[in-house]
């Protein structure tokens, strides 16, 4: 399997477990730890369902022992497909648990993806839900398993426990993988792992072309999980309510599901991200801290002003998955009551986060410092050279939990990564003296403007500070003159959009240079999303080409 994907350097592997970043532990051991210590403290919360830890280690257990009688082996690859569920949850563990590999699918994902993700990784199973929470039908997942060589399983939760088929003989069903409860039961035998193992695959958060699959092993996820948890506050007190999607990197391990379990914390999985349903939750349970996309932002804010839900309990809403404007960042506090903590990373590996007690300023206009004293951050310009502190430029990073190649990439990627090892992120960022990095953009998300270079992040975040606007979208069109113009597009109520000649007084009364003004003003209803929650410019530019 070693070959599949590249490892650390052991100069740097032994480093990283001299300075105390990695440990020995597994990702399941996780659960284990905590049954044994705080056995009938709640663990998981999922509708009207209610596990302890005792009981969630219990469950993973008894699908582990399904999952090995079918068999799958240490390393083999099963591509997950679930909603924010308890199966969910105990897949993962129970994947892990056995030494198989969990592939996690975002539930946005169609048929395409998950055909080329099967073929990448020649998974040797699939587990989904029948065709809710997820693009791909029941139907369509069956006929992905039959024409892939690798796939020998099909399971589906969601059907009755009673027949071990699903009812065309070669799908399995969920519950009939779950081992029967006796107080005698053992636990599985667990195969020879090492920490150093491949984990799980997670999935790049590109928004062309298929994902590619990142590793991540039982070391480096175990220590982003605990080392997020510290700085986010999170310990055996907190309730973290789970809204994004659960296979998200953010949902998962920033602090996310793993993060809360290292510490022994309670986890509630949230159906889906309305405010209404979250603040329902957020009231029952005592919630304390959660995360969010800036998309949903708004939303909440605004049921926050009229709801009569109580969320007193709620300290820390985490924003993460792109840049939050400072006008929305600023509201966060006084309307919900609480924190905001931003938080700027990718599944690849860096994640940085305010800190609980930065000034306001800080946590409004910035995106947070690196996680670990062990992150190495470089921000360069088009020749990869150093730039000073205020300058923008694209961000690279290495340490010990970031990547050092895609699963199964034919050769290293120079665009990618750097000859030793720096990861390209593709990020445009300023950098503080003091080490806090302030997202500008995407090396890919600028417009050229006549040989203007503009960062569309830029533009949209002056845009947001305009009365009104509740999204706001900057994106470059074709045009004979200029090679390129720009495009705002607004999210705002139709009588409340705001003409070009406003938002060019509006910007330059900011300071914006004359040709950061958008060319053409739009209003819109809504900005397509992405799987993980970014506006989806490869379909905006589509739809403005085509009408």
């Amino acid at each position: 399997m070693s070959q599949d994907w590249p490892r650390r350097p052991e100069r740097l592997a032994r480093h990283y477990r001299e300075q105390g970043f990695w440990e020995d532990g597994l990702l399941d051991g996780l659960l284990r730890e905590q049954a044994a210590h705080r056995p009938r403290h709640p663990a998981l919360i999922s509708g009207g369902e209610r596990l302890t830890y005792a009981e969630l280690d219990a469950r993973v257990d008894r699908l582990a022992t399904g999952l090995a009688g079918l068999p799958l082996r240490r390393g083999e690859r099963v591509l997950v497909q679930l909603p924010n569920r308890t199966e969910y949850v105990v897949t993962v563990f129970a994947l892990s648990r056995i030494g198989a590999v969990p592939i996690l699918a975002l539930p946005a994902l169609g048929p395409a993806d998950l055909e080329s993700l099967v073929s990448i990784s020649d998974a040797a199973a699939m587990i989904v839900a029948p065709g809710r929470g997820a693009r791909a039908s029941s139907t369509v997942t069956a006929k992905i398993a039959s024409a892939a060589p690798s796939v020998r399983h099909l399971v589906v939760t969601g059907g009755p426990g009673g027949d071990r088929n699903g009812g065309d003989g070669r799908t399995l069903l969920w519950d009939s993988l779950l081992a029967p409860t006796t107080e005698s039961s053992p636990s599985p035998d667990a195969p020879e792992r090492d920490p150093d193992d491949l984990a799980l695959l997670l999935l790049s958060g590109g928004t062309t072309g298929t994902p590619k699959l990142i590793p991540r092993t039982h070391a480096d996820y175990r220590y982003n999980a605990r080392a997020s948890a510290e700085v986010s506050g999170v310990d055996e007190t907190a309730v973290y309510l789970a809204v994004l999607p659960v296979a998200h990197n953010f949902t998962m391990v920033s602090p996310g599901i793993v993060g809360t379990f290292a510490v022994g914390g309670t986890v509630v999985l949230g159906p889906d991200p309305s405010p209404t349903t979250a603040f329902e939750l957020i009231e029952r349970e005592q919630v304390t801290i959660s995360a969010l996309v800036p998309a949903l932002v708004g939303p909440w804010l605004d049921e926050a002003r009229r709801s009569t839900r109580d969320l007193s309990s709620l300290k820390v809403v985490q924003v993460g998955g792109s840049r939050l404007d400072e006008a929305t960042a600023r509201r966060v506090g006084p309307t919900l009551d609480c924190r905001l903590q931003q938080v700027f990373g990718m599944a690849e590996g860096l994640n940085n986060y305010t800190g609980l007690d930065d000034p306001e300023d800080l946590v409004c206009t910035t995106q947070g410092r690196p996680l670990s004293p062990a992150d190495e951050v470089l921000v360069v310009d088009e020749q990869g050279d150093p730039l000073p502190a205020g300058v923008a430029g694209e961000l690279l990073t290495r340490g010990p939990y970031t990547l050092r190649g895609y699963y199964r990439a034919r050769e290293p990627d120079p665009l990618r990564f750097t000859p030793d090892g720096l990861y390209r992120t593709g990020d445009l960022v300023t950098r503080s003296e003091n080490g806090d990095l302030t997202v500008v953009g995407r090396v890919k998300d600028q417009i050229n403007r006549a040989g203007e270079k503009i960062a569309a992040v830029e533009v949209e975040e002056m845009l947001m500070g305009m009365p009104g606007v509740r999204g706001a979208a900057v994106v470059g069109l074709p045009d004979p003159v200029l090679g390129e113009r720009s495009v705002a597009l607004l999210v705002v109520p139709e009588r409340e959009c705001p003409t070009r000649d406003e938002v060019r007084e509006e910007l330059l009364g900011r300071g914006a240079a004359a040709f950061k003004v958008p060319d053409e003003v739009r209003r819109v209803g809504r900005l397509p999303l992405t799987g993980v929650g970014k506006v989806d410019k490869k379909r905006l530019r589509l739809e403005l080409t085509e009408a």
